[in-house]
């Protein structure tokens, strides 16, 4: 039995639900409810003490990490294979999971944060907000408290739009090689890529690629046309009717 603790508009959740989708597999879809804080709740902090989104469950084994849930998925159900069977390709593959994990995942926190979630915190005062909102969370109380009230300023948020620019023309050189990040076969590093640029996408910085990276562009096409991406996001993209703010200016 196949479980998956997610919510839809999550990247996280995206990512592996596409590889599901990829693989055809069947699966129960377990809604985890942000705004009531569901993830923070005991009976979740007992499968995930992380208190993020998202888990898998397979028989009783959980895991919390996208890249390892697919990697994962890939060892037990491993056809169709989304992972080279040769070492050095599979290395390749695994250097592009640990850089997308590492800049482009948490780069894009930043900007979906200060365009979509600060209106949440209206009315809070600053120690409501660091009750409320910072301290509970196992894993990311920092994050939140570099965030604050009034958002990532003006020096985080212009970094986070560079490291996103710079993974585009990481992409751009890796393409020249052929339709995917890893030449001739789409792998498991396109897929857990994918929602970080469709998030990017829907907060409207697709300039960030489409100026100088056209084969990024067309990347991003291939990936969309996919039957497995269209069933990801089956739902309205909720980032698209939200006012770009900029970060807060530096103090």
């Amino acid at each position: 039995m196949l479980e998956l603790y997610n919510t839809p508009h999550s990247t996280c959740s995206q990512k592996v639900r596409i590889y599901l989708a990829e693989k055809n597999l069947e699966w129960t879809d377990q809604q985890v409810n942000l705004a009531t804080k569901e993830h923070l709740s005991p009976k979740y902090l007992k499968i995930n003490p992380n208190g993020v989104v998202l888990t898998f469950i397979h028989n009783g084994t959980i895991i919390t990490d996208p890249s390892v849930i697919c990697e994962y998925i890939d060892e037990v159900f491993p056809e169709p294979a989304l992972t080279p069977a040769e070492p050095a390709q599979k290395a390749a593959m695994r250097a592009w999971l640990r850089f997308i994990e590492e800049v482009p995942t948490v780069a894009v926190r930043v900007p979906s944060f200060n365009m979509a979630f600060l209106p949440r915190f209206e009315g809070l005062s600053k120690d409501e907000f660091h009750i409320q909102k910072a301290d509970i969370r196992p894993l990311r109380k920092q994050f939140y408290c570099r965030m604050g009230l009034d958002g990532f300023d003006n020096e985080d948020f212009a970094a986070a739009l560079e490291q996103i620019h710079n993974t585009a023309k990481r992409m751009n050189k890796a393409l020249s090689a052929g339709p995917w990040l890893l030449g001739a076969q789409y792998t498991l590093a396109d897929i857990i890529l994918a929602p970080l640029l469709d998030r990017m996408a829907d907060l409207g910085f697709t300039d960030l690629w489409n100026n100088d990276f056209p084969s990024v562009t067309g990347w991003f096409q291939r990936m969309q046309e996919r039957a497995a991406f269209k069933r990801t996001f089956f739902r309205a993209h909720i980032f698209r009717n939200y006012t770009i703010l900029p970060g807060r200016p530096v103090s």
